[in-house]
């Protein structure tokens, strides 16, 4: 047998010590990462149809760029709301349509990823699409951005309707031109979705739910969904027609930071 020279065998033994440190560092990153408590589920193993358009875990949202905590494109719920949903979408698929989700449980080291990008007023790369008619220094007085959010208590969900059978949406493509997201629905960025007047995420007062400008088959559009999700437990913010929080909440004081993926459940029920 070949013997190695000792400079070799040094190098060779401090790479594999090295890598044997590096991966018992990535294993113990895994093991310390919180966890949901186990009435968390995924929203598909309580209703597999209803369509996920996960926009934070792309970069097609007001930052620009897939969001902090994102680790999968899954939606995560309390399983009353996940529940509810199925409710909902039994009701919809009924008349021809599907509900299709674009957020649902946020961690907090995504809210603090929106809160960071919002103090960088240099940042305006996806100003265009997203908040076109706001000055940026305004997000957090105007209420787009704030430090806590709904979200991360695990009941609220970001959500449209679509018509069936439902089309497949073209994917963004970082750095093509955007367009105003209240602009009419053959202008802006495609989606599958019915046309509610303005795209999701849209930082302006055309989101509104109830907006007078909004009328027509938009504003029906608004309504089916705000009057399939209400009689079922949901309430509607006023300011965005998109979003949506069962009540009661399972957790109305707790804010989580687990990541979004199925690894953070401790349940398969």
């Amino acid at each position: 047998m070949t013997r190695l020279p000792g400079t070799v065998r040094g190098l060779m033994t401090a790479l594999a010590a090295l890598l044997a440190v590096t991966a018992a560092s990535a294993t113990a990153r895994a093991t310390s990462e919180p966890k949901a408590p186990g009435d968390f589920v995924a929203l598909r193993s309580v209703d597999p149809t209803i369509v996920q358009e996960m926009r934070y875990y792309t970069p097609h949202n007001f930052v620009g760029e897939r969001i902090d905590g994102y680790r999968r494109p899954v939606c995560l719920l309390t399983r009353p709301a996940a529940e509810a949903l199925h409710r909902a979408q039994t009701r919809l698929l009924r008349r021809g349509y599907t509900l299709k989700v674009y957020d649902c449980y946020r961690p907090q080291r995504a809210v603090d990823h929106f809160v960071r990008w919002a103090e960088n007023l240099d940042d305006l790369t996806m100003k265009p699409e997203f908040y076109p008619r706001v000055d940026k220094n305004r997000l957090f007085e105007d209420g787009y951005i704030a430090e806590k959010s709904g979200h991360s208590r695990g009941s609220t969900t970001d959500l449209t309707i679509v018509r069936l059978p439902a089309k497949p949406t073209r994917p963004y493509v970082p750095g093509q031109p955007l367009v105003p997201c209240y602009a009419s629905k053959g202008e802006r960025f495609p989606d599958n979705s019915l046309d509610m007047g303005t795209g999701f995420d849209c930082f302006d007062t055309l989101a509104h739910t109830l907006d007078p400008r909004v009328q027509g088959v938009r504003r029906a559009n608004r309504l089916l969904l705000k009057d399939t999700l209400e009689p079922l437990g949901f309430a509607n913010l006023a300011e965005e027609w998109w979003h949506y929080t069962y009540k009661p909440e399972p957790y109305p004081d707790t804010y989580f930071d687990f990541p979004v993926s199925g690894e953070s459940l401790t349940s398969t029920r």
